[in-house]
């Protein structure tokens, strides 16, 4: 996890501006960027969104693009098409015979799940249809999930051969280890309201309001101090690995030292004065 001395290093003057990014891949991910979120469309229909090499890099290279920038609040991944994200792209990995080659792309895709998590910013997946082994990866991964009534998920590796162990990292980190196993051993698909009741993704809506909901909690993070998120989000990921003492001594670490920025008396004050906050965004 980062620590806040690392996290300072992403900070940098806000410029909350409408942008358009592109890349060599820019075909199988859209990329835009406007009064601080950032929407990243996974964009490859035709083979379900399958995480290809190529789109895992794509992916990666949007994730991190001006990330030190303070107009950048919050992440939204989204796809188009009839799945959300089918998991890896199997043909390129039947096509593929080295060991290193194989290597390296379920490297990439473990990169891309930790660096959702170690971002200063908040991910959220806005999930309107089936998202399969690396994809439900993605979703039990991102900070936040948001799905339509119509959005699915498993893990189905199990049935043809490949078994989902990289999605099992965040599946059992997300969802009660019984259902993750059942997930897992089985393959069988679990409805959204069986993933809410769970714990692998947030809220589900109706399909119709699922842009509209995800939206509106994103404009509501942005509304808030980033170096306060940043500092909460790395907090959260780094003390639930730990024991529960030495999470105390570092989340009590991080009050005081949320308290030591200009945002954390600011907030404070601001509620007492009942105004709205001026919030500077910066961690020193």
């Amino acid at each position: 996890m980062l620590s806040a001395k690392l996290i300072r290093s992403f900070i940098n003057k806000p410029q909350l501006l409408a942008r358009s990014y592109s890349n060599k891949n820019d075909q199988l991910t859209l990329c835009t960027q406007e009064n601080g979120i950032r929407r990243i469309v996974l964009n490859n229909p035709a083979k379900r969104n399958a995480m290809s090499l190529k789109l895992m890099e794509s992916l990666r290279e949007n994730i991190l693009r001006d990330v030190k920038e303070l107009d950048l609040r919050v992440i939204v991944l989204s796809a188009n098409g009839p799945a959300f994200c089918a998991g890896h792209d199997l043909k390129e990995l039947v096509s593929i015979k080295k060991r290193s080659e194989h290597a390296n792309i379920f490297h990439i895709c473990s990169d891309i799940m930790e660096l959702i998590q170690d971002i200063p910013v908040p991910v959220i997946a806005e999930v309107g249809a089936i998202a399969t082994a690396a994809g439900c990866q993605l979703v039990a991964t991102c900070d936040m999930a948001v799905a339509s009534e119509k959005a699915t998920f498993c893990t189905p590796g199990v049935n043809i051969g490949l078994f989902c162990s990289t999605p099992a990292v965040a599946l059992a980190r997300a969802v009660p280890r019984k259902l993750a196993l059942d997930m897992l051993l089985t393959g069988e698909i679990i409805s959204a309201q069986q993933a809410l009741s769970n714990g692998l993704v947030s809220r589900v809506v109706p399909h119709d309001q699922l842009q509209a909901e995800v939206t509106r909690i994103a404009e509501g993070i942005c509304e808030k101090s980033r170096s306060v998120i940043a500092l909460g989000k790395s907090t959260f990921y780094r003390q639930i690995i730990k024991d529960r003492n030495s999470a105390y001594q570092d989340a009590s670490n991080i009050m005081v030292e949320n308290m030591c920025i200009h945002d954390g008396p600011e907030g404070i004050k601001a509620f007492l004065e009942r105004r709205d906050p001026t919030w500077d965004h910066n961690l020193d």
